[in-house]
């Protein structure tokens, strides 16, 4: 089959983050069973010249522009796009639209499913009832059709699903299908038997993922713990102002850094050179970071609100801590840190649970079945 998957947004560092890795990851597993894959998305910062690949899958990258300040990627959108979609859409056997509420994917989830393709949309936690000013308009104009012209609705947690059917009540609850994020299995392991350990928070520096709640424990630890490193890798998205005041207050003599992004091939690696993996974000629908830092032991931190943080504790895969109050958080890391039986322990069961439950092969088998389904 041919599948044509569509994100909102290419750029070099990927500061899309999970929608884009998980389509990334769904393409190559796609590719493994022999299906012509192709990603079409907006794009930014690369430059005159687009590239034709992206971490190893092939993409039509259009221009994106900011039309609405302020809205960060929900106000971008892409003519170019858009109207090379009309274009080619039908030649598609399924298009796959990772669907947020923004002005590219929903126009691109409306303008293929006109041309009579089968469209898969695949919200990723992204949509779900919202007080905020573009959320009502967008979804009386764009969301609630996009949805229900969908052959297939792609959901990551039963949460979702509930929420999905709160946006749209027409919305039957056999309209949509749970799949989770997949990963590729990794061969790396983090060091558990470091002294100095290494505490990370790997993920884009925005409101929402809270990255100076993750410097203030780390203010705080540093001060218990002076061998202890904390570090945040991401690209920022509004919040680089605030962590670098804090670092300029207190750094903890250099043991707390901010050491900007990496491209998303490099993401993994980074991981398997910490201890602890720490996201503080706040109604963090699935985490695909989350699922990375297990897939090479890491044990993991994340707050109660998080969709996995069930089966964390589970599975005991790390430590779930309330997301109102920065003290529990502070204790998970803490009992962490100290205690590297506990890190190699909790990082075995986490590298275990993306075996059993996450693998890209027990993933891209569902996902055939849905473009089987809907391509019929």
């Amino acid at each position: 089959m041919r599948i044509l998957h569509v994100v909102t947004l290419v750029t070099p560092d990927g500061s899309l983050g999970g929608p884009l890795r998980v389509a990334v990851n769904l393409m190559k597993a796609s590719q493994k069973q022999g299906h012509e894959v192709l990603l079409a998305a907006g794009a930014q910062n690369w430059g005159s010249e687009l590239p034709s690949e992206y971490d190893g899958v092939p993409v039509q990258l259009f221009p994106a522009r900011l039309v609405v300040p302020g809205a960060g990627f929900a106000g971008l959108t892409s003519t170019g796009l858009l109207s090379w979609l009309r274009k080619v859409a039908q030649t598609a056997d399924v298009v796959h639209v990772h669907m947020a509420r923004d002005l590219v994917t929903l126009p691109a989830a409306l303008v293929a499913q006109a041309t009579g393709v089968p469209t898969v949309v695949h919200t990723h936690g992204m949509i779900d009832a919202s007080d905020r000013l573009l959320a009502k308009p967008l979804d009386a104009l764009m969301t609630r059709r996009a949805l229900r012209g969908a052959a297939r609705i792609i959901a990551l947690t039963e949460q979702e699903k509930r929420d999905l059917q709160v946006v749209d009540s027409s919305l039957r609850a056999s309209d949509i299908e749970i799949l989770r994020n997949g990963v590729p299995l990794s061969e790396l392991q983090a060091d558990h038997g470091q002294e100095s350990p290494e505490v990370l928070f790997l993920a884009r520096l925005q409101e929402r993922k809270r990255p100076t709640v993750f410097v203030r424990v780390a203010q705080e630890l540093a001060r218990e713990f002076p061998q202890v490193r904390f570090s945040l890798v991401g690209p920022d998205e509004g919040q680089g102002k605030a962590v670098l005041e804090l670092l300029a207050h207190d750094n903890a003599d250099g043991c707390i850094r901010w050491q900007g992004s990496l491209p998303a091939d490099q993401t993994v690696a980074r991981m398997a050179q910490a201890q602890v993996y720490v996201l503080p974000a706040v109604e963090e629908p699935y985490g695909m970071t989350v699922v990375e830092a297990m897939t090479v032991g890491l044990p993991v931190v994340v707050m109660d609100d998080c969709g996995l943080a069930p089966e964390i504790e589970q599975f005991d895969a790390g430590l779930v801590a309330h997301s109102d109050d920065v003290d529990s958080l502070a204790a998970a890391v803490r009992s962490l840190v100290q205690d590297a039986d506990a890190r190699a322990r909790m990082g075995a069961n986490g590298k275990d649970f993306v075996a059993e439950y996450c693998s890209m092969q027990k993933i891209a088998e569902q996902l055939d079945g849905i473009y089987r389904k809907v391509a019929l």
